[in-house]
């Protein structure tokens, strides 16, 4: 929030004519008529290959692996048997346990019962504990009976290979009387709860009645239960199937406590009467027979494939499952009518229905009769499929690519078809896709998506050279309308040093500019940035060529693809579209240490080079607002393109755009220079449009007391309650220094390095330990001063020692809003006939000097000179802002007063 001085000085002075010399401009346009990058690279179709060799199942119905694990794969055969395959480079079978005595099941591909879901619990690495769901008999009703069971198993400590059979823990065992409908998918949500899957128990028609009702038994559900009994979380309601192996999430949809308190105990518009009978471990209602969902490791979501009623007009569901959410079976079938319409309540779709995300009908001309729920893909060697969701028809064998904007699917195109199939999962390696293709169930396989050979469209170049980016690519000098550029906060990349370019082909194109926010690019502008390492620290002949990229702006967004430069110092050659690593000796003052260089993919340019993040992250105001030198003449950068036209308008008050800091400007604050390195290196995907699951805002529009980051609430705290995105004086709890200071899991930023930024480590830590313990939200001042935020005295506009400085202000300053003697206030001097505003400089704080001609009804506009340019000071300083503008018959000043 911006406020004004207190005190506004008019002042008299005349007209000053000013004159300049003429000037040839330093930075003269052309047109880029060299380069040879297509609009987009090409593009392939999809085939399937063996993923494990010529390893074989027995009807596999869920592939999976422990969180953090990258080389092994566990397979669940139906049959019940877990299949733990090691060395996925060189697969190897062995059988990690066989509960095969204790599962209802057959060798049939269609049978649905036996053993049907496995989930790891995500502290697994310590406490080795496994969830199984499975049919199988228990005898909750006195009599040994088929039941739906989920229980906790533990690995050997001696052989992380090797299942107990013998520790089973029962969860939930819940009678089932038919063999069909179990669902049986179990999986941890990014909240560390277990998630459940339960069918309509079976038959058809819901003849059971088990699909809109809470309170009855577990069925025709998604449930969601915390098996770690955490502090504050509810005992289950009394049930046969209950045990005191778990506890049910205080903010479960249907809890009605003083903890929970969002739920008014109706479902469906009806009152609940005896809520002792409710299954508050419900999540979502309303599934027929949910058969595979997994979680979005980005965004969260949870993604279910419901399978629909094999008679008369069936439909198949891909549903996004939301807490409370009801996705309509039997009242429903997809979007139409469901066997159980007439009994729907007034107004359900409107008022209780969640439509699903896509459906599709069964037909016989097609053979699609039964959905697999699929997996999103963030694998890095198919760009074409990154952020899809892929699933498929058990029956068909089907396979589709899905994408969605929401509510709203933008895209479904078929990929593969290779019947039958029966689940996906997600290859640790390298995040490939796999599906398990059952065949006659005894000869399953396990395979993995890749792109056919056959491409469609104009090839990459394959050479730097071939891409006409320069006219010497030994002395990289660029073609003609190749434009050098620089920035003033760089990408950690590593500690590499870049050199940059940009393009346009022709000189009617230009990009939009924007003071603030992200500028705007037409279509064919090229970007161009070449990477060099020393291999010994302080010696630059020591460097070392390693890569040279570019990203295409297109009609679909943009491509990047990079060049490695290996032992050549002539050309580079294209590096694949999955990206590669090579292995760095360096000698940082007599001590070799061996650094991995990333190439990256093509997906991994796409990830960071977002629509949020404008495509080309250091391509903004803020960062191009400095100076550069046009062989020999140095100029500001904007002020040169502006005067080139590569600027749809001339750019005006070139001294009042904001500029980043380098974290190494030591003259300005700690918090600036911050908010300066996360805006570099978080912006693209930490903002309300970008595309991480976040409660923080990187843009450095966004002020840090509205930004999310002091004291910030997370996502998921992890192991500790205490937990924030950065905690004033606590560097263990800071959550954000955390992540940019670990390499591996969870590392920010998260892609394409392999140092830890030190230099940012430690500004991040001084922030924290030195500034932060005296940081106040707005709302913290006020009680401090006022002892409310609500009285009339504490009001942002409110004055109430009457110095003229609203509340605002005063907080922004640091006076005293009880004492009129303790006020901020500016001075106006004439200086050789020039105006001079002068005011004390606050640590910390922008200020802004703004004229206009009259005190009331006139414009106020910040005064356009060097030293009217944001800035936000170390410490306190005296600043004097001439007025070097046109004189008036009189003209009237202010200062405007903000925070980071």
């Amino acid at each position: 929030m911006t406020t004004h001085s207190p005190r506004a000085i008019a002042l008299v002075f005349l007209l000053l004519a000013l004159g300049a010399a003429i000037q040839a401009a330093p930075l003269e346009r052309v047109p880029a008529t060299t380069l040879t990058m297509p609009a987009s690279p090409p593009t392939f179709g999809y085939s399937s290959t063996n993923a494990l060799g010529n390893l074989v199942f027995t009807n596999p119905v869920a592939i999976t692996s422990p969180p953090g694990e990258t080389n092994r794969l566990f397979i669940l055969e139906k049959r019940g048997r877990i299949i733990v395959i090691t060395n996925l480079a060189a697969p190897t079978r062995t059988i990690f346990m066989d509960v095969v005595s204790r599962v209802t099941a057959n060798d049939t591909v269609g049978g649905e019962e036996g053993l049907l879901g496995l989930a790891f619990h995500p502290g697994y690495a310590t406490n080795r504990y496994f969830y199984l769901f499975y049919a199988g008999n228990d005898n909750t009703t006195g009599t040994s009976t088929r039941h739906d069971i989920l229980s906790r198993f533990t690995t050997s400590p001696s052989d992380p290979n090797q299942g107990m059979s013998g520790s089973e823990l029962k969860i939930i065992r819940q009678l089932d009387q038919a063999s069909n409908h179990n669902g049986g998918d179990v999986h941890f949500g990014p909240d560390g709860y277990l998630y459940v899957s339960l069918g309509d128990e079976g038959d058809s028609n819901d003849t059971r009645n088990n699909s809109q009702i809470i309170t009855n038994d577990f069925f025709s559900a998604i449930l969601r239960i915390d098996v770690d009994n955490r502090p504050g979380n509810l005992s289950p309601n009394p049930h046969a199937a209950v045990t005191a192996n778990y506890r049910i999430p205080w903010d479960n949809p249907y809890v009605h406590t003083n903890l929970g308190g969002s739920w008014n105990g109706t479902f469906n518009g009806a009152l609940i009467v005896n809520l002792t009978n409710v299954r508050s471990e419900f999540w979502a209602v309303g599934q027929r027979n949910p058969w595979r969902m997994s979680f979005d490791p980005q965004t969260g979501m949870l993604y279910c494939g419901d399978v629909g009623q094999n008679a008369g007009t069936s439909f198949e569901e891909v549903d996004i499952v939301v807490r409370g959410g009801n996705y309509g079976w039997a009242f429903r079938h997809g979007l139409a009518a469901g066997p159980k319409s007439a009994q729907a309540p007034a107004n359900f779709d409107n008022l209780y229905h969640n439509r699903p995300l896509f459906s599709y009908a069964t037909d016989s001309s097609t053979g699609n009769r039964a959905i697999v729920g699929g997996v999103k893909y963030y694998g890095q060697r198919l760009s074409q499929l990154y952020g899809a969701y892929i699933y498929g028809d058990y029956a068909s064998g089907r396979i589709w690519a899905l994408r969605h904007n929401g509510n709203t699917v933008t895209q479904n195109t078929q990929i593969l078809q290779d019947a039958p199939l029966s689940c996906f999962g997600i290859d640790p390696s390298n995040g490939d896709v796999l599906y398990a293709h059952i065949g006659g169930g005894m000869n399953s396989t396990i395979k993995r998506i890749n792109y056919n050979t056959t491409p469609v469209g104009a090839p990459l170049p394959a050479t730097l050279a071939a891409t006409g980016a320069f006219a010497d690519p030994q002395t990289l000098t660029p073609n003609a309308g190749i434009v050098p550029y620089d920035i003033n906060v760089p990408f950690w990349s590593d500690n590499a040093h870049k050199q940059r370019w940009f393009s346009l082909p022709n000189t009617n194109l230009t990009f939009g500019f924007n003071r603030e926010g992200n500028l705007t690019f037409p279509n064919t502008t090229v970007w161009v940035k070449h990477f060099e390492l020393e291999l010994t620290n302080g010696v630059p002949e020591s460097n070392r060529r390693l890569e040279t990229r570019f990203l295409v702006k297109n009609t679909a967004g943009a491509y990047g693809v990079t060049y490695r430069w290996g032992d050549s110092l002539t050309n580079a050659t294209l590096v694949p579209e999955g990206g590669t690593n090579e292995i760095f000796v360096l000698n940082e003052g007599g001590i070799l240490r061996t650094q991995v260089w990333e190439y990256p993919s093509r997906v991994a340019c796409i990830i960071c080079h977002t629509p949020a993040g404008g495509f080309a992250l250091g391509f903004n105001t803020a960062q191009l607002n400095r100076d550069f030198d046009y062989g020999g003449t140095i100029t500001n950068q904007i002020a040169a393109l502006s005067q080139a036209g590569y600027f749809t308008t001339n750019v005006p008050d070139l001294h009042t755009l904001r500029a980043l800091a380098h974290p190494a400007d030591d003259s300005v604050s700690l918090e600036y220079r911050v908010r300066s390195y996360l805006a570099v290196n978080c912006v693209q995907c930490h903002q309300p449009a970008g595309t991480a699951p976040t409660l923080w805002d990187a843009r450095l529009t966004t002020s840090t007391a509205n930004a999310g980051l002091v004291n910030g609430a997370l996502i998921n705290s992890g192991d500790d309650a205490n937990n924030r995105m950065l905690v004033p004086g606590n560097l263990s709890n800071s959550m954000l220094l955390s992540r940019i200071a670990t390499r591996g899991p969870g590392q920010m930023p998260p892609l394409t390095t392999s140092l830890v930024d030190t230099q940012a480590v430690e500004l991040i830590a001084a922030w924290i330990t030195n500034d932060l313990p005296s940081f106040q939200f707005f709302a913290d001042w006020q009680l401090a001063w006022f002892g409310a935020t609500n009285s009339s005295d504490a009001g942002p506009l409110a004055d109430p020692d009457g110095d003229g400085a609203n509340n605002k202000l005063e907080a922004l300053t640091g006076t005293n809003p009880t004492n009129s003697l303790d006020a901020w206030r500016i001075l106006i001097l004439l200086s050789n006939d020039v105006p001079v505003v002068e005011f004390p400089q606050i640590a910390n704080r922008g200020f802004e000097v703004q004229s206009a001609s009259g005190l009331f009804g006139s414009t106020w506009t910040p005064l356009n000179v060097s030293a009217n340019a944001p800035f936000f000071a170390m410490s306190n300083r005296n600043a004097s802002v001439p007025d070097n503008g046109p004189a008036g018959d009189s003209k009237y000043y202010r200062v405007r007063v903000f925070e980071p």
